[in-house]
């Protein structure tokens, strides 16, 4: 399946299911409670792991219980963990507020030591993002380590994925160093001023993407599927009732990135990657929601 290298953050998840959002100042009774691994990044390596790839996480973590969650984590998904322990801090977590009724989420994320990378960490890692088939990031790390790590990756012609989340303002240049953005509706807008609510809105938001630099701009759109530039709107797997949607961004860049690194189209590395996500939301929690290869199989051979 080939090699992809993380640069991203682990986090704790406390998750909390609730029939609404309380109000400020009002405290409410909840329906369920639930501690996991989570963090974009390391969610994302999860489900690269499990979809078979040789994949590797760059991160910091602190030196606590929450650091040990993240090793075992990664240790059951066969990811690589190339990690700082800064004893000074924490390892992250997350507050997800999940509605009983939908499964939509909220999330407040501290990414504790993870906070700290920096880009001279990353010329420290360098022979490991140079030796990549596929690199991936988000922006829950320091954006200057996110830049410097494409950059180094672009350089050495490995394929570069930006999953650009949470939204942030982007330095110049740094959509340039991407062969492939991620964003979902929201973060798109937040890029490119452009909302998203219909295809052909995608396909405007696509556009404006390649004009500020980018290879190839893919849209999240949810349960619609996923709008992939110069095809079109790939449509979701629906694999059944869904539990939680927290994860599911996650699933399809882990899983769209072990695709493209075992050398599959990017149509079709997009279409494993909607399986991955399709199977994510039956379950509940981030990382413990990843489904196998062989489940993704079988989702896509049905």
């Amino acid at each position: 399946m080939g090699k992809v290298v993380i640069l991203g953050v682990f986090v704790a998840d406390t998750a909390y299911r609730a029939k609404r959002m309380p109000k400020m100042g009002e405290t409410i009774l909840g329906e369920s409670f639930a501690l996991g691994p989570g963090g974009k990044g390391s969610n994302q390596a999860v489900a690269s792991g499990k979809m078979g790839a040789e994949t590797h996480i760059i991160t910091k973590l602190g030196d606590d219980d929450f650091a040990k969650m993240a090793l075992a984590t990664w240790d059951g998904a066969d990811v690589t963990g190339h990690v700082d322990h800064v004893a000074d801090s924490y390892t992250g977590a997350a507050y997800i507020f999940i509605e009983d009724g939908t499964g939509d989420n909220a999330i407040i994320i501290s990414p504790g030591a993870a906070a700290l990378i920096s880009a001279s960490d990353m010329d420290k890692a360098a022979e490991l993002i140079r030796s990549a088939d596929v690199f991936v990031t988000q922006l829950e790390q320091p954006m200057e380590a996110a830049v410097r790590a494409l950059e180094i990756a672009k350089a050495a012609g490995v394929t570069t994925i930006l999953n650009p989340a949470p939204a942030a303002d982007l330095p110049d240049g740094i959509l340039a160093l991407c062969d492939y953005v991620t964003p979902n509706e929201t973060e798109t807008e937040e890029l490119t001023g452009l909302s998203v609510t219909t295809v052909d809105e995608a396909e405007a938001a696509c556009i404006r993407f390649r004009d500020m630099g980018v290879g190839c701009p893919i849209i999240t759109l949810g349960e619609r599927g996923v709008y992939l530039d110069g095809h079109g709107l790939v449509p979701a797997f629906n694999a059944g009732p869904v539990v939680e949607t927290t994860g599911a961004g996650d699933a399809f860049n882990g899983g769209f990135a072990a695709a493209l690194a075992g050398g599959a189209t990017p149509l079709d590395a997009v279409k494993i990657g909607c399986a991955t996500a399709g199977l994510s939301v039956t379950k509940a929690g981030t990382a413990p929601s990843m489904p196998t290869r062989a489940e993704v199989d079988a989702l896509m051979a049905r």
